[in-house]
This record gives C-alpha cells, structure tokens and sequence, in this order.
C-alpha cells in the first residue's frame, strides 16, 4: 500500500492561512451580527416608540382585556411608531401575565419599556370627573358610568337604595344634593361605592363654617339650600348675575307663607322637559313638586345646581319683589313686582310677546 504524499511547507502554511481567514470571516460575521442584534435590542427596548404631537393621548384598558387586546387598543391611537417592537417588548417584560385595568396616558417619547412599566404597574393618569345638566338619578346615572368603570345600573341602584343613600345621610329624593357641579379628579377603575364615598367626602368640604352660618341665617337646611337653588338655577339659566334678587324673591315668598308657583317645578311634575309655556293643564299636576298645588320646597332638588347658584340662595339680594316673569324682549331677563297687579301688567306684555312669537 502507497503511503499519501507528505504536505509540502508551502501547501500546509496556505491551508493554515485558509483556516485563519475562515474563522476570521465567521468571527466577523457573529461580530456584526452580535452588534446588530445588540443594536436593534436597544433600539426597541430605550429608543422613543411613542409620537403625540403634543396632543393628549389616554387609552383604557378595560377589565376582561388580556394583553393583545390593550396592545391593540393602544395601537389604534396612532401614537405608536413601530407596533411590532411594542409588541415583542410586552412579551419579553412578561405583560401577558401581569394586564392592570386603568386609564394610561401614552406620554410624548415614552420607549416601549416604559411603556409596559407603567402597564404592568397600573400607573393610571387620573381624570377628570364632571357632571352638569341634571335632572333626573338615571341621567347622573349614565353621565358618571359614560366616565369611570360603572355601570348606570350599579350607580343607579345606590342612588335608588333607602339604606344606603340612609347610609350617607340622604334619601333617595334628596341625595342627587350631595352632588355639588364641579371637576373631580379621579381614576377610570373608581367603583360606584367609592364614587359616592368620595361625593360625600367632596359635599362635606363644600359646606364649609361660612356656607353653613350664611344657610342658618335663613333657617334652611342643606338640602333646602340646593333645593332652592335648583329652582333659582332652572328659572334664570342664562344671567347668573341675577340669580341672587330671584333668590330673594322666592325666599320672601317663603317668608310669608305664598306659594312659590315656579314654572320649574309645574315642568319637572309633568316630568315633560319639552315644555316651552306653562299652561292651565300642566298646573292639574298632583305631584308634590308642584308648587302651584303645595306650599313651600319641594322634597328635593329638581336639578343639579351650580355652585354659583347655591351661593345666589346662600347670599340673596334683600329686595321687597313677590313677583317675577320673563322680560318680553326675550333677552333672558326678568321683569320684577312687588305686588300683584304690577306682576299682572308685566305678564300680559310677555305673553303677547309669546303669542306674536307664535309660542305656545
């Protein structure tokens, strides 16, 4: 047998030299593709993923969602620049296991990191809780639960329940007065309970030493302050300045022992909100609202009233004014009487302005 020809010094050093560019082909190959894999790691983990414009962005991750559907809520804000780095991230940091039900605002620059932190988290931006034009419990109702995790059931079942409304000092006609209009600042997953806890806790700050000394003078209650106030609020909507002489006129009124007849009070009987002119027919209604038919407040607020109106009632003009109708100029205005006849004359001219204006 022929032994294999011996490598000559020049052939073995060229596959040594073959070998060594080999492997430093490999070594720079894994270099640029370990730089490269390190390189789009630090962009989809710290590199700004998130572009507002400057414009608020918040999205709400609702109880049930698992983590694809509050990653595709999120990206269906535009505010996203690269969905596909956003999503890998929240798998590797783990947020499938780890979906909070919040409001989160999608801050200007946010890196997915950040982001998933303050998913995982359940670092909620709180909001801003208001509510106006109310009349009715099922219409605050639905304009709470349209801003906070709630249900219009769940807050309209406290609000119709004698022990739990009993519970915070009301009942189920007079708690629509611990609501006092203004702007709340709140979190989304705020529960119906713990809305009404803080309503309470919001009311007791509003009546402060000063609100309830200006009320005593007057001999009211709280609830007949807002109660009051909401008649005042319905019957001048427009000029607040001239809440505080209808105010005085009602409470001169109350004073005597008169009837308050407000016009409100006949359209929240009739619970008829289309109502544009009181008539004959509406004043039938037996209702205990109806102050045509009754003496004094009614049981409790026909609306929510401002703030502005309740301290209207609270610091009333001190004129000597039974009377009031609107101004036949229809400039939201009020003509004011001290007696009967002078009301009288002042009706007539508004009710011929009503009939010119084809109103009925």
């Amino acid at each position: 047998m022929s032994q294999p020809a011996k490598l000559s010094v020049i052939e073995r050093r060229d596959q040594a030299l073959k070998r060594r560019r080999r492997w430093a082909t490999v070594s720079v190959v894994f270099t640029l593709a370990l730089v490269c894999f390190s390189y789009y790691f630090y962009q989809v983990f710290f590199t700004a993923n998130i572009e507002t414009k400057g414009k608020p962005t918040y999205v709400v991750v609702h109880r049930g969602d698992d983590w694809q559907a509050a990653l595709k809520t999120i990206d269906a804000t535009g505010a996203v620049v690269d969905k596909l780095s956003l999503h890998f991230v929240a798998k590797l940091m783990k947020y499938p296991a780890h979906v909070k039900p919040g409001r989160y605002e999608l801050k200007e620059g946010y890196t997915n990191r950040q982001l998933v932190n303050v998913l995982k988290a359940g670092l909620q931006s709180p909001l801003k809780l208001t509510f106006t034009n109310v009349r009715l419990r099922r219409e605050l109702a639905d304009k709470l639960s349209n801003q906070i995790d709630a249900r219009p059931s769940q807050i309209d079942s406290l609000l119709s329940s004698p022990s739990y409304t009993r519970s915070l000092g009301f009942d189920t006609t007079t708690v629509l007065s611990m609501f006092i209009p203004n702007t709340y600042e709140l979190y989304w997953n705020t529960s119906a309970d713990n809305l009404m806890k803080r309503m309470k806790k919001e009311y007791e700050k509003f009546w402060t030493p000063a609100r309830d000394a200006q009320r005593e003078k007057l001999n009211l209650t709280r609830v007949q302050v807002s109660t009051l106030a909401s008649i005042v609020e319905a019957e001048q909507q427009q000029h607040a300045d001239e809440r505080p002489r209808i105010a005085g006129v009602y409470l001169n009124r109350l004073k005597r022992g008169m009837k308050l007849q407000a016009d409100p009070t006949v359209v929240y009987a009739n619970r008829d909100f289309t109502i544009k002119r009181v008539l004959n027919v509406h004043l039938q209604k037996d209702s205990p609202y109806n102050t045509y038919k009754y003496a004094g407040l009614p049981p409790g607020p026909i609306n929510l009233p401002s703030i502005a109106s309740i301290d209207a009632v609270l610091k009333p003009e001190s004129n000597n004014y039974l009377y009031f109708c609107a101004k036949e100029d229809f400039s939201g205005y009020h003509a004011f009487a001290p007696n009967e006849r002078e009301h009288i004359m002042n009706a007539r001219r508004y009710q011929a302005a009503l009939n010119r204006a084809g109103i009925k």
